[in-house]
């Protein structure tokens, strides 16, 4: 059976977390915290499979939440979860070593499907691999990156470019697919982890 641990400072949160959790098949044990000190002392006496971290208001502190954790045990397997509106702060917490991201404000169904996916590809957990180098991306792809990166919106980033908003959509699409995002966040993100951005 699967542990999981969630970490997060607000008790609602991890309540309305764990009830979401514990329907998906093969979870077992579902503990909480609410601090980086007690998840670090929980994880060490008794290792979760999985480690659920919110992203709140104040990000940083999740962001610094996943450091600490990652750099004490390599093995972790972090997630972190919320509502970004600062694709560098998912960034940071891939970079960090969060394994990816859960958009908190999306429906239930897809926010459980994410988990059990998730949950079905740590079964045998493994040492980090250094992240794949073969993304190419067309110059125009970079372009649209770097913009998302900078927290620019599609109209913004055509102006700067010269396109049309309908054609960063179409270069943006591109990119999600060739980085496996599903959102800006997540293209982000992997674009910093993958090395397609520094």
């Amino acid at each position: 059976m699967t542990a999981i641990l969630i970490c997060d400072s607000r008790g609602k949160v991890r309540e309305i977390v764990s009830r979401v959790v514990s329907g998906l098949p093969g979870v077992g044990q579902i503990d909480g915290v609410a601090t980086t000190e007690e998840l670090l002392a929980k994880y060490s006496h008794q290792p979760a499979d999985l480690v659920l971290v919110g992203l709140e208001r104040t990000a940083p502190t999740g962001v610094e939440v996943v450091r600490r954790l990652v750099e004490a045990h390599r093995r972790a397997n972090v997630l972190v979860f919320g509502i970004a509106n600062d694709p560098l702060v998912v960034a940071s917490a891939i970079i960090g070593g969060a394994r990816g991201y859960l958009r908190w404000d999306t429906v239930w169904p897809e926010v459980a499907a994410a988990l059990a996916d998730t949950l079905s590809s740590i079964s045998v957990p493994t040492p980090r691999q250094p992240a794949s180098l073969g993304v190419q991306l067309t110059s125009r792809e970079l372009q649209v990156l770097t913009g998302m990166s900078q927290g620019k919106r599609n109209g913004e980033i055509g102006r700067e470019l010269h396109l049309a908003e309908d054609t960063v959509k179409t270069h943006a699409q591109r990119l999600f697919k060739k980085l496996g995002a599903q959102d800006r966040a997540q293209a982000v993100a992997y674009g910093f982890r993958r090395g397609v951005l520094i």
